[in-house]
């Protein structure tokens, strides 16, 4: 009697620690705000929790903000970072992101190989930056077939392109002068060309919705997530696909170093990578699965910009990450002096 009750006193002891540890813990997620946060929350966090009793606090801001901030730190004030799959690459080579044990997230090994990035950081959903344009307020008939319409003189003061990052205007302006992105030298004078069309620089995606919701810019370089997130607002919006193929985007996640919770982080990995939270990803947001074994709901897999088999992530244009970060500060600054200046 007496080894019995105090076997189950250690038992409560033990349950009691678990429980506690559980309250006490909680999983700290690095996200830009907004519809992307709530997309994180509603398709990940929510079933990590439901599955771990752990909740998750999402701190929140801008792409390259949230870098700085990690650097001044040296280390991030989260577990684990959502970010582009180029600035992945600075996290990575500034020591910011632990080496991943893929073994620790099995279902990666269903990763399309455009978002097996690096030994720090896997993609989470992909898209494509197009050209989004409001019907009622292009030329009539204009569809945008190539990106070359861009350059069209009827279109002069109608585009928004993002201040933040030109790779991707860059690189169609280098595609379109049969040259790519490390060789993007070439394009420098078809893009000081399209100059005339330009009528603003947007510096965040709540800024290009503004732009474009309001007419001001109807036509813009724009990310196919917030275009159909204002669609379902109720902006008229088309996105086009240039023959030359749409700019391949995949955002992407890593376990910041040092982070107290890296059991944790990988279990959050792996549940965002399970074929049911890629397709619950495509269905809220119209974030493109990165892993073949989802299934998406064929309404949603046959709208433009949505990639859903090899074929379609094949025919982007698929700027490679770490050329990108190599090349970002240069880019940028040539862009600024030569572009954004005029």
């Amino acid at each position: 009697m007496m080894r019995k009750a105090l076997a189950l006193t250690v038992l409560s002891a033990s349950l009691l620690a678990t429980v506690s540890a559980s309250a006490a813990d909680k999983l700290v997620v690095s996200t830009w705000g907004g519809s992307f946060r709530d997309l994180i929350d509603q398709a990940i966090g929510r079933e990590f929790t439901k599955q771990t009793g752990v909740e998750v606090e999402y701190v929140t801001g801008g792409t390259i903000d949230r870098l700085n901030k990690a650097k001044l730190a040296g280390t991030a004030e989260s577990d684990l970072t959502f970010t582009t799959s180029h600035v992945g690459w600075l996290y990575a080579n500034d020591g910011l992101f632990e080496d991943l044990d893929m073994a620790k997230i099995p279902n990666a090994k269903n990763l399309v190989h455009q978002a097996q990035l690096s030994p720090n950081h896997i993609g989470v959903w992909g898209y494509v930056y197009t050209i989004g344009y409001r019907p009622d307020l292009v030329p009539e008939g204009e569809t945008f077939e190539t990106w070359a319409d861009l350059w069209r003189p009827e279109l002069k003061a109608t585009l928004a392109l993002p201040d933040f990052d030109p790779s991707h205007i860059i690189a169609v302006s280098a595609k379109l002068s049969g040259a790519d992105a490390s060789t993007w030298e070439k394009g420098q004078d078809k893009l000081k060309a399209l100059v005339p069309s330009i009528k603003s620089f947007y510096t965040n995606d709540a800024n290009s919705q503004q732009l474009i919701a309001t007419g001001e810019t109807p036509v813009q370089v724009l990310l196919s997530m917030n275009a159909y997130h204002m669609i379902e607002e109720g902006v008229d919006i088309k996105l086009a696909m240039p023959k030359e193929g749409a700019v391949l985007g995949v955002d992407a996640m890593g376990i910041n170093k040092g982070s107290k919770h890296a059991d944790l982080a990988y279990t959050f990995m792996n549940i965002a990578l399970s074929p049911e939270v890629q397709a619950k990803i495509a269905e809220i947001n119209r974030g493109s699965p990165v892993v073949t074994n989802a299934t998406v709901d064929p309404e949603i897999a046959k709208l433009p910009g949505m990639l859903t088999t090899a074929e379609q992530w094949d025919a982007t244009l698929n700027i490679d990450p770490k050329l990108r970060a190599e090349k970002t500060a240069e880019w940028r600054k040539w862009f600024s002096e030569n572009v954004m200046a005029h």
